[in-house]
């Protein structure tokens, strides 16, 4: 049987520099799936759009929004669905009523109490003082990735959701930390000639400037990463022999300069390999969508491709999934089979909600529906028929009884 993993190395030695270079060139790594971090990104299917229309709902003076209300913002809210049909999905989450003592009542959504009660105990996490320092402490790491501890704040509003920020962190979580951040002109114009903001670190912090790995070092001895292939892989023996030598290299923490070393070198590759490695260390899940990598890697200047090589080279360190309709990039080393090893207090609670995310009603009683979405009702219907609401099967109030 080919091994699974063809890696072809090609390696040769050059002088740049006054710098002997050893490059990686020419590798082709076929992409080997690993179903136990598939099933650990699998699981999280929809959580995002769901957290986001949740705290939506749960945010209103009511605590409702009228169902029609939701479905203009529905590429706002990543809604992979109609807004009707994705309601509709999670009945342990999501409730359709029509309020009492109104004639000619439009259908309203509300939270269920079992999913209200995650939200407060989650806004209870969210405002301890320990998440706070943490996140904040995590926050300001991630600035000082970037040579100019900057970021722009359309870049950490995609960070937001893995970094475990608060939804309002402007207001609820900035605010607190006057000598860790501050607000700034970017410098540079968006596509309509509007300012670009983003949030700066006030000043560079030598404590929070020590990388996870650094952290797991011991004194004297090099830096390796852990190198994790499921079963399958077959390195060739010179693929092995490269890789050992690869692991001997001095390790440059993410958070110096290292620019100027060749930028196609292996040591300026370890250099990157240790900032995307630092990169999801930071974020409570441990993955992060791929083109979210990239971004990052273009703004602070490695480019699309140094990122994509380090990603493609080292299957031991990183893997990419495919599944949920995107690449996502998870940290190997975080899981055991397709579970993080250390849980982050947010992702206990995220856990959670997946749990109510997977039951359905059978007879009014919940019961455990599998991971597999449009297992209800919508299974038999007609291809292209489309779900709808049907006011007089929705009850005329908005007192639960779940």
């Amino acid at each position: 049987m080919p091994p699974l993993l063809h890696l072809h190395l090609h390696l040769h030695l050059r002088l740049r520099h006054h710098q002997q270079i050893r490059t990686f060139t020419n590798a082709r790594v076929k992409w080997v799936r690993d179903p136990y971090l598939d099933t650990a990104v699998e699981r999280e299917k929809n959580l995002k759009p769901l957290l986001s229309l949740k705290t939506l709902i749960a945010s209103q003076p009511s605590q409702t929004l009228p169902l029609s209300a939701i479905s203009p913002i529905k590429p706002h809210l990543h809604l992979p669905t109609a807004a009707v049909k994705f309601i509709q999905d999670y009945p342990l989450i999501f409730k359709i009523f029509l309020p009492p003592h109104k004639s000619n009542p439009f259908p309203h959504v509300k939270v269920t109490p079992k999913a209200l009660s995650l939200h407060h105990d989650e806004n209870l996490l969210l405002s301890l003082s320990h998440y706070r320092n943490d996140v904040a402490e995590r926050l300001a790491k991630l600035l000082m990735l970037a040579r100019s501890g900057k970021l722009p704040l359309y870049m950490i509003d995609l960070l937001k959701y893995d970094l475990g920020l608060p939804h309002d962190y402007m207001l609820t979580l900035l605010p607190d930390f006057p000598d860790y951040f501050q607000i700034c002109d970017m410098g540079f114009r968006d596509l309509s000639g509007g300012v670009v903001f983003g949030l700066e670190l006030v000043s560079w912090r030598d404590d929070l400037a020590v990388s996870v790995m650094e952290k797991r070092g011991e004194i004297g001895m090099r830096i390796k990463y852990s190198m994790n292939l499921p079963r399958g892989f077959d390195l060739e023996k010179r693929v092995m022999e490269y890789m050992d030598e690869w692991q001997n290299l001095p390790y440059i923490s993410p958070y110096e300069n290292a620019f100027h070393l060749a930028p196609n070198g292996d040591q300026a590759e370890k250099w990157a390999v240790g900032v995307i490695h630092e990169l999801l260390s930071l974020l409570v899940s441990k993955k992060i969508d791929r083109e979210i990598v990239f971004c990052l890697g273009e703004f602070w200047g490695f480019g699309r491709l140094r990122f994509k090589r380090a990603l493609v080279h080292f299957p031991g360190i990183f893997y990419v999934s495919n599944k949920i309709r995107t690449q996502t990039v998870v940290l190997r080393e975080a899981f055991k089979k397709n579970f993080l090893i250390e849980k982050h207090p947010l992702m206990v609670m995220r856990n959670k909600y997946i749990y109510l995310m997977n039951l359905v009603l059978r007879r009014g009683k919940p019961i455990r529906g599998g991971f597999v979405r449009g297992r209800k009702g919508t299974a038999f219907l007609p291809k292209g028929r489309k779900r709808k609401v049907d006011d007089n099967r929705i009850r005329r109030s908005d007192d639960d009884d779940d």
